[in-house]
């Protein structure tokens, strides 16, 4: 599996904040393994409380474009 650590990702949002026509949305979720919006355990609260933020951002973000 493939992560981009956190200083990379930080320099993808500098360089997509820099350019204003693009409209852009950085989070960085610590500690979730790749699918751990629609793969986790129920029974870890964290990963419920995760998943449920990143389900809100998604729908806002379709919310904002596609309405």
């Amino acid at each position: 599996m493939l992560i981009s650590p956190p200083e990379l990702v930080k320099q993808f949002e500098e360089v997509l904040s820099g350019k204003p026509e693009v409209d852009s949305f950085v989070k960085i979720f610590p500690g979730v393994s790749h699918g751990w919006t629609v793969r986790y355990e129920l029974d870890e609260a964290a990963a419920v409380t995760v998943a449920g933020e990143a389900h809100q951002d998604m729908l806002a973000w379709f919310t904002k474009h596609i309405k």
